[in-house]
């Protein structure tokens, strides 16, 4: 990656960078398809996040299951990672992230409570989420809302082959899309210009709701 591409998006750069060495680490550990490495590496189960590993709602962002699934996930991440990190700013593009990655992986673990899953796409579907969110708020920005309505076909295309493809986390894709379009509400793009406070305040209302009420729920 360019110097200047590193500057500008450095949270894209690292989140990146994390989910590579991980990758590289379970790969020298055994092999980042087996489920002991990828338990021991920070996994999703749902029956060890009710034993009070509750980290393991946070860490599969960083854990992928096989190279092509680091290698996608990689390049989306690229791509939806630089518009979200400029448009949003640094540390509001983190918050959406994990905040995405948090709801994707307590839905998860709610409707899939016997499996593994892992993978930075409940975060990604959270970023998706909030360019949809721009796309809505700043409406007559004509380049916003042309984005936002290829990333929602882009969506739309995802679930329609999570639900043809066995072994997809659809869940965990649905509440990281749910809670970064909330997410996105909450910290807002001032660089874009105001966001309705009224809005705001319903989202923030709702995720946080959302977010005790799956807790609550898979604890």
């Amino acid at each position: 990656m360019k110097a200047s591409f590193w500057k500008s998006n450095p949270v894209t750069v690292t989140l990146i960078a994390i989910q590579v060495v991980v990758y590289v680490l379970m790969t020298l550990a055994g092999g980042s398809t087996h489920p002991a490495v990828l338990l021991q590496f920070g996994a999703l189960q749902a029956g060890l996040v009710h034993a009070g590993q509750w980290w393991r709602l946070i860490t599969p962002v960083f854990v992928h299951i096989g190279f092509a699934h680091i290698l996608i996930n990689s390049i989306t991440l690229y791509f939806i990672g630089m518009y979200i990190e400029q448009l949003f700013g640094h540390w509001r593009m983190l918050v959406i992230y994990f905040i995405s990655a948090l709801a994707g992986n307590l839905l998860s673990a709610d409707w899939l409570p016997a499996g593994i899953s892992a993978g930075a796409s409940t975060a990604i579907f959270g970023l998706f989420g909030a360019f949809i969110m721009l796309g809505m708020s700043f409406r007559e920005n004509q380049a916003i809302r042309i984005l936002s309505r290829q990333f929602l076909i882009l969506v739309v295309l995802n679930i329609v082959t999570d639900l043809m493809v066995p072994g997809i986390d659809l869940a965990g894709h649905i509440g990281g899309l749910l809670g970064g379009f909330l997410a996105a509400y909450t910290v807002a793009a001032p660089r874009l210009g105001r966001v309705n406070m009224l809005e705001r305040l319903i989202a923030t209302v709702v995720l946080v709701v959302g977010l005790v009420a799956l807790f609550l729920k898979v604890s």
